[in-house]
């Protein structure tokens, strides 16, 4: 238990910080005079950075001690948001983000690999709930605390009221964190660190682009993707042929694996698209402020993080499929009603709708999750935490970026039908048909995940637990 807690509290405030300045980036444009497009790279660059590192977390956690990692990371962690807080000017920021970024890329895969050695395989669902919980809540409150700060002090206070919380869990690590797992040594292929860094690295970056004002338009982000994706091919042709590959593909060959991976990865594009359209909905079309969005969407996110540990003993009793089915369909049917939503939709029916499918999100991302890495054995836990932790963040880019390009595709395809398209009110019908796009798109990638969960089957439960405390 001090081991989880640990863990639990750490990856808390890593994932509140991530999403928490994401509300304060139109008050950074102001405080550090900067441009969107600029801003932008606050994100890209934290994303880049998990994008390239997680990757590595696989021939990291058989390199050293779980006491190491989990001290470099809370170290990162604590370096990056101290930086922050005392950032001057936009560089020093970013160079800040990118310290934090290597701290939240050390703990998440180190997070999931413990609870999955630690923890029996007939337990492991209302554990994963747990980090469920963690992962669910601390974006969901982010916006609504950092919104309530930048109102009432200013940016920095996001990463100072952070800092006290960081050496608390490093505190407690240091104290009560135990070593769990095997060190191997395994030799370094720097050629597969090379291709992984670019392959990743290049897809994330690219993705995240086109999120930016020139959208597809942009040749840097054809550029980097198409950069990635022959740098992905070489990357899994080189650990096919590899006795001792950097991420083993072996994992592949575990069919619920498959299938988990597949889910979580629409999931997490489903989920990160509508984190990114509502606000931006609630704001622009519906004139709230940055707060009082973060408070609409509050109730959600709070009702996802106290069902994930509900839905994690639910699939130890009864399996995934009971949850994952009915959960992609309630999320289906969300956001179909969703995309009907216009600038005169009541708040009441935003947050019922927004409750909704984060309910259908916690029964669907947890048990898939836990499901496909239970098929796993043992000494593959750590390249298939790895894979999944990677998946999420090349998903998270792509979600972001299409989401956007979506968006803006209906709003631009509205504004060409109408014969004032500087008419104020026009420009809001366009917004909201954008919006409406991006949700029927969503809906779209469910609907194929809904087909999907039907193929899913409980994976035999393994007896007895193979993790020990070293």
């Amino acid at each position: 238990m001090p081991i989880l807690v640990s863990l639990l509290l750490s990856g808390f405030i890593g994932m509140f910080s991530e999403t928490a300045l994401n509300v304060a980036l139109s008050d950074l444009m102001k405080a550090l005079n900067i441009t969107p497009t600029t801003a932008q790279w606050l994100t890209t660059a934290y994303l880049l950075t998990l994008g390239i590192l997680v990757p590595l977390s696989g021939l990291l956690i058989q390199r050293f001690t779980t006491r190491q990692l989990f001290i470099a990371s809370l170290l990162f962690s604590i370096i990056g948001t101290a930086l922050a807080a005392a950032s001057p000017n936009f560089e020093f920021l970013l160079v800040a983000r990118v310290v934090q970024a290597m701290g939240t890329a050390l703990l998440l895969p180190l997070m999931f690999n413990t609870i999955l050695v630690l923890i029996p395989a007939e337990e492991r669902g209302a554990a994963m709930g747990m980090i469920g919980l963690v992962i669910m809540v601390a974006p969901a409150t982010g916006p609504t605390i950092a919104g309530l700060l930048i109102e009432r002090l200013s940016w920095h206070w996001i990463f100072w009221m952070s800092l006290p919380f960081l050496v608390i869990a490093l505190i407690f690590g240091m104290v009560f964190m135990q070593n769990i797992t095997k060190v191997t040594k395994p030799v370094i292929d720097w050629l597969s660190i090379f291709l992984s860094s670019v392959g990743f690295g290049g897809v994330v970056f690219g993705f995240s682009s086109a999120g930016e004002e020139d959208g597809w338009n942009s040749l840097k982000v054809w550029i980097a993707i198409a950069a990635g994706a022959f740098a992905l091919i070489l990357f899994v042709w080189r650990q096919l042929t590899m006795k001792q590959p950097l991420m083993d593909l072996k994992v592949f060959k575990y069919p619920m694996f498959v299938v988990g991976l597949l889910l979580i990865f629409v999931c997490m594009i489903v989920i990160l698209a509508a984190m990114l359209i509502l606000p931006l909905y609630l704001i622009n079309g519906q004139g709230y402020s940055a707060f009082k969005a973060g408070l609409i969407l509050l109730p959600g996110g709070l009702i996802n993080g106290l069902f994930s540990p509900l839905m994690g003993k639910l699939f130890d009793k009864f399996g995934p499929k009971w949850l994952v089915i009915p959960g992609l369909a309630i999320v289906a049917a969300t956001l179909w009603l969703f995309s009907g939503i216009n600038t005169a939709s009541a708040v009441a029916f935003v947050i019922v709708l927004h409750s909704a499918l984060m309910i259908g999100i916690s029964m669907v991302f947890m048990p898939a999750q836990t499901n496909g890495i239970n098929q796993l054995p043992l000494e593959l836990y750590p390249h298939g935490t790895a894979i999944m932790n990677t998946l999420q963040q090349v998903a998270g880019a792509i979600g972001t970026a299409l989401a956007i390009s979506i968006m803006t595709a209906g709003t631009n395809s509205y504004l060409k039908s109408v014969k004032n398209p500087q008419d104020p009110a026009q420009q809001l019908a366009a917004f909201t048909q954008g919006v409406q796009h991006s949700f029927i798109f969503a809906m779209s990638l469910t609907l194929a995940g809904l087909i999907l969960a039907f193929f899913l089957k409980r994976v035999a439960v393994r007896h007895p637990q193979e993790g020990a405390i070293h």
